[in-house]
Parts: structure tokens; C-alpha cells; sequence
């Protein structure tokens, strides 16, 4: 049962339970973009994200990421351990896409050498900047331990989400994490790992807009948003 909404963020809605180590995490179909400039409804988007998001919390675990995925308990909602989120929004690239190309006049697609690790700061009022390891630290966002654990677990999540993806037919262009902290001081990757916070491209397809399978059809109005969604769940859920 789901007691007091301690928070509603774009995508999903936080309940406390009896419990207070752990809270009720539902899902819902709305859809925003480019800082909430752009709202609307993906059909079932609430479903289909939690499911994709419980199965690969649960790949994950079984390579040695910690997360705070506890338990799927209805179709759009999932028990999960309550840490505290970092106001740092990391985000890991292995080819240039979004932002990065319009930053740095990368063109869109090309491969990275080596994967890219860019931290965000959380802060929709200032668009969610681009930070160096300078700002965390004025910022006073997380300690340089914690800055280079974050690095290191990002890395990590990205080799077992590359192999992961691949099994699915499915290119692993760049995804964000946010990472919580729990009681005992462990970081936690929290949040949800979905199409609404990966980019993924059908290895099949190689038209640059009929391969993309993931919220970029929203932002870009290609259409065909849920039946994508739709497909990255049948295949997650097959490997």
C-alpha cells in the first residue's frame, strides 16, 4: 500500500510506505522534453518503463551493481530502497548524440574513442548545466570520493548495459543515471533505466530516424513513439 506522495517528478511519483527504508516508485505515461518545454502521453509508457526498468535493476544486481530496485508489485509501480538522490545527473556517451553535438560540433552518430562521462547539474531552473569536477566540489554536491565512485560505477553500468542491449539487438548510444545514497552511505543507482532515459538504436535499422527507438521519437515527432517503447520491452524481457 502507498502512504503520503513525498515527491512527483516528471516521470514518476515517490510514496512512503509502512516502511520508512522503503518507498513506492509508480510510473506514469506522461512524456516531457527539453526541460518541460515540451509535454505529452505516451500510451502504457508507465507499464512498459517499469517492466523494462525491474528486469535490467535485475540484470544489474546479478553483475555486481548495487541498485534500489526491491520488487515489482503491480504493472506500473516497484518497491525501492529510499536513499537520498545526488543533485548530479550522470550521464555516459559512447556515440555523439544530443547535446554533445550541438556543444561541441560533433556530428551526430560518430563513435567516441573511449566512453564519456558528463556530469549534469540537477536543477530544472537552471536547465540542468554541464558541470566539471570543480563545480561539484563548490557546489559542495559530493565528496572527490564520490565523484570518482560515480565515474567508476557509470563505466561499470555502461559495459553491462552495452553487452545487455546488444543481446537485444540494440545500440547503446548514451543513457543518464542518477545515483542515491542509502543510510549506510553506499551509492545506489536509482532512478530508472528505460527508453525514456536511453538512447537505443535497432541494430537492424540502419535509417538514422527509423532506428531510433526511444524518447527522441517524442522530441522529434517521428511517431510510432509507443509501438518503439513497446518493442524494446519485448526484447528486454526476452534476454
Amino acid at each position: 500500500m502507498s502512504g503520503t506522495k513525498l515527491y512527483e517528478g516528471k516521470a514518476k511519483i515517490l510514496f512512503t510506505t509502512d516502511d520508512p527504508n522503503i518507498l513506492l516508485s509508480r510510473y506514469k505515461d506522461d512524456a516531457t522534453a527539453f526541460n518541460a518545454l515540451k509535454k505529452g502521453t505516451i500510451a502504457n509508457k508507465g507499464e512498459m518503463n517499469c517492466a523494462i526498468a525491474s528486469h535490467i535493476f535485475q540484470y544489474l544486481e546479478t553483475q555486481g551493481i548495487a541498485t534500489h530496485f526491491i520488487k515489482q508489485i503491480s504493472p506500473n509501480e516497484m518497491q525501492v530502497a529510499a536513499v537520498k538522490i545526488l543533485a548530479i545527473e550522470v550521464v555516459v556517451r559512447n556515440i555523439a548524440a544530443g547535446s554533445i553535438c550541438k556543444r561541441l560540433g560533433i556530428a551526430q552518430g560518430q563513435p567516441l574513442k573511449h566512453p564519456l562521462v558528463e556530469f549534469f547539474y540537477k536543477n530544472d531552473d537552471l536547465g540542468d548545466p554541464l558541470i566539471t569536477d570543480a563545480h561539484v566540489a563548490m557546489l559542495d554536491l559530493a565528496t572527490p570520493e564520490e565523484v570518482a565512485q560515480l565515474k567508476q560505477l557509470a563505466l561499470d553500468i555502461n559495459k553491462h548495459l552495452q553487452a545487455f542491449f546488444d543481446r537485444c539487438n540494440l545500440i547503446l548510444v548514451d543513457f543518464k543515471v542518477e545515483i542515491g545514497v542509502n543510510a549506510s552511505g553506499k551509492l545506489l543507482l536509482a532512478d530508472e533505466i528505460s527508453p525514456d532515459t536511453c538512447r537505443l538504436w535497432d541494430k537492424t535499422i540502419n535509417d538514422p530516424k527509423d532506428r531510433i527507438m526511444d524518447k527522441d521519437r517524442f522530441r522529434q515527432d517521428l511517431g510510432n513513439i509507443a509501438e518503439a517503447y513497446q518493442e524494446v520491452m519485448k526484447r528486454v524481457l526476452a534476454t
